[in-house]
């Protein structure tokens, strides 16, 4: 019955309204700012990250307000633009290096004999590699390594373990030679 109001309300639940932007905003903004934080450390850069995010999101809000999940489009815009500072500001350094120390070399290039082991180091897992590193090259014991990382002792020497018991079965099986 097309008269029939249960079934006039019905329709009216499966039409969805677009939430506004305000309390959109309101909502996340915060949400954004913790996350630029943690990816670009800099509580300055995180407001301008997370505001630059949120302008985006309000430039296309007819758009955005649509999708399943628009606070899963801000987080992936806020996280792109946070990965895009970092690449900057290294950019940026190694610019700065370069017109400071000209073509001195900062770090004497690995040995010929060892450029394949740094090769393995680099491609463990994120985590293996920086505890490797931060215990071989910089001579840094468990706890300050936690201290560093943010992490506790007890998962570095897990870190440490796995990442050296990966680089001996790549050694024992012939990769590293």
């Amino acid at each position: 019955m097309a008269d029939d109001p249960v079934e006039d309300d019905l329709e009216l639940q499966v039409v969805r309204t677009a939430e506004p932007f305000d309390s959109f905003f309101r909502r996340e903004f915060p949400k954004m700012v913790a996350v630029a934080y943690a990816i670009s450390g800099s509580r300055w850069a995180a407001e301008e990250l997370a505001q630059e995010a949120c302008l985006r999101a309000f430039r296309s809000w007819d758009s955005v307000s649509r999708y399943d999940k628009p606070g899963a489009w801000l987080r992936r815009v806020t996280i792109n633009l946070a990965n895009s500072l970092l690449r900057r500001r290294v950019s940026e350094v190694k610019a700065l290096q370069r017109s400071v120390l000209g073509s001195v070399e900062v770090v004497d290039a690995h040995p010929v004999e060892e450029a394949e082991f740094w090769d393995q180091v680099k491609s463990l897992p994120r985590r293996q590699r920086e505890v490797i590193v931060l215990h071989y090259v910089d001579g840094m014991d468990a706890g300050e390594i936690a201290d560093v990382l943010d992490i506790s002792e007890s998962s570095v020497r897990t870190h440490l373990q796995r990442g050296r018991e990966t680089l001996v079965r790549k050694v024992d099986s012939g990769d590293l030679r």
